[in-house]
């Protein structure tokens, strides 16, 4: 990476591509609301928006300067925060900082999926804050110190270790607290049973999920390619083997589903797509299209039996992002060792060296990020603060985090007081063209005909002369007709029948002896 932007040709192309990482916001908006139920979706929504305004404003306070502030160590900046009374004018750097707030809020936004549906709203903003302000800056200085000349290099990058666009320092990072954070958790409910397979809880829109992977995987030719920090010859390539590993993940990860549940699995196809373009960032600028097929296509190999993984430790990953981030990017952090051109690396390692050192990378990375993370969650206790109550995980989160309604939530309510109520005559409103109206107008329906289907009966019971007694299973009588009334009446004297038993059907006006009543 070159210490400074020569021209103002290569400063456009930063700054377009920041625009285009900042596209993949909204992707992974669109991806979690997406895969999560709809009484979750706007809580989902929210929290993808409140993260990146957590992260632009931490990041530029304290991450940058401990990210790439000058430091003698090797471990954290010590300068350049808030820019104050250092270089605020330079161009440049305002470039540089600008493309690095979105990778800052790129890491942190891969937390929300993965504890989508039960993590407080608070809490999530706290591990925001968290990643933005120590988390990811202080890996990313021992990963990328040295990257724009503000600083020496970082004790990693010392030693060799590469990670051209952050498959560990973005992904991993986002990855190993989003595992964490999951453990401290526990699963939604419902999602593992006792003597049961795991159950799978259903999307709520599949195409808008399928949207985001677009809108990812088109955000991700400015995430590695504007990485080159110049536009330069190896633009070209990078963004070619960006999108052939891509495909080959896509396809390998539907191929893999399929093989596995005997369908052709749609989160197959979104995150094998994620796990192709995340394993292919650490080295996107050093294989050939061959290789980065290869690495696309293991990516999303990887990513499987991760999940598989997850499953067997009954860890509840709502979207699939610790498989598809974290194991997919451990993955292509060694694949730069294992397919790398050394010449491109420049690090002057061997093969075996270079694995060596991006392992090393990966450890260290996993060690700091669960450390730190696990330390703060701590402080909430085990789950009961960190997670909503059982009663409103149940309600949805749009409406106990938010106070969101929706037509849904009024029409289940309406249903509810319904119920409550007994009376068969009320009905729930009808919103016209949409699809919870017409949800309505068909509940209506069905319970006008439960009206008159109940008049019906009740007449019948009503002129019925037999008996019909209803009561329960402590004897209690609940309900009886007109018949059962004056069968039950004492017996008059004379009548035939023993004593202790109920009126013979000679007692009965119009059918008894004369003079009875």
């Amino acid at each position: 990476m070159p210490s400074a932007l020569p021209s103002a040709v290569d400063q456009l192309w930063i700054v377009v591509c920041a625009a285009l990482v900042f596209v993949m916001q909204a992707g992974f908006l669109c991806l979690e609301s997406g895969l999560t139920r709809q009484k979750n979706s706007i809580n989902v929504a929210v929290k993808n928006v409140a993260d990146f305004a957590v992260a632009t404003v931490a990041y530029w306070l304290v991450g940058f300067g401990l990210m790439f502030g000058a430091g003698s160590t090797g471990w954290f900046g010590e300068g350049l925060f808030g820019l104050a009374g250092e270089i605020p004018d330079d161009a440049g750097v305002q470039c540089f900082l600008l493309f690095q707030l979105m990778f800052c809020a790129t890491a942190t936004t891969i937390v929300s999926g993965a504890v989508a549906e039960r993590m407080r709203f608070p809490v999530y903003l706290g591990v925001a804050l968290l990643v933005s302000v120590a988390i990811y800056p202080v890996f990313g200085h021992w990963a990328w110190g040295g990257a724009w000349g503000l600083a020496a290099p970082g004790w990693l990058a010392r030693l060799g270790f590469v990670d051209f666009a952050g498959s560990t320092v973005v992904h991993s990072v986002g990855g190993w607290v989003a595992l964490v954070a999951v453990w401290r958790l526990g699963p939604r409910e419902g999602r593992f049973v006792a003597g049961e397979p795991p159950r799978a809880i259903p999307a709520s829109n599949l195409p808008l999920a399928m949207l985001g992977a677009l809108l990812l995987a088109f955000g991700w030719l400015g995430f590695n390619g504007g990485s080159t920090l110049a536009l330069d010859r190896r633009v070209p390539a990078v963004l070619v083997h960006t999108v052939l590993a891509a495909a080959a993940g896509c396809v390998t990860g539907m191929l893999l589903t399929r093989w596995r549940a005997g369908h052709w699995d749609v989160m197959g196809v979104i995150n094998g797509l994620l796990a192709g373009l995340v394993a292919v960032t650490a080295g996107a600028h050093a294989l050939h299209p061959l290789q980065a097929l290869l690495v696309g296509a293991v990516g999303a190999g990887v990513m499987v039996a991760a999940e598989a993984a997850l499953l067997r430790a009954r860890l509840d990953d709502a979207v699939g992002a610790i498989p598809a981030h974290l194991a997919a990017g451990v993955w292509g952090t060694l694949a730069v060792g294992l397919f790398g051109d050394p010449a491109l690396l420049g690090t002057g390692l061997g093969r075996l060296e270079q694995v060596g050192v991006q392992l090393l990378g990966i450890v260290a990375c996993a060690a700091w990020c669960t450390g730190a993370t696990l330390l703060v969650l701590r402080l909430w206790g085990p789950g009961a603060g960190l997670r909503i109550g059982m009663a409103d995980e149940r309600r949805g989160m749009n409406v106990a985090e938010h106070g969101a309604r929706t037509d849904l939530v009024e029409l289940l309510e309406a249903m509810e007081a319904q119920r409550q109520s007994g009376d068969l005559r009320r009905r729930v409103p009808e919103e016209p063209f949409t699809e919870v109206g017409q949800i309505a107008q068909a509940y209506n329906r069905v319970m006008a005909a439960l009206e008159r289907s109940t008049q019906q009966t009740l007449a019948i019971l009503r002129d019925m002369r037999d008996g019909l007694v209803t009561f329960t299973r402590e004897g209690l009588v609940t309900s009886l007709n007109p018949g059962a009334a004056w069968r039950s009446r004492p017996m008059p004297s004379g009548c035939a029948r023993p004593r202790g038993r109920w009126s013979c059907g000679c007692c009965v006006p119009g059918r008894g002896a004369p003079g009875t009543s």
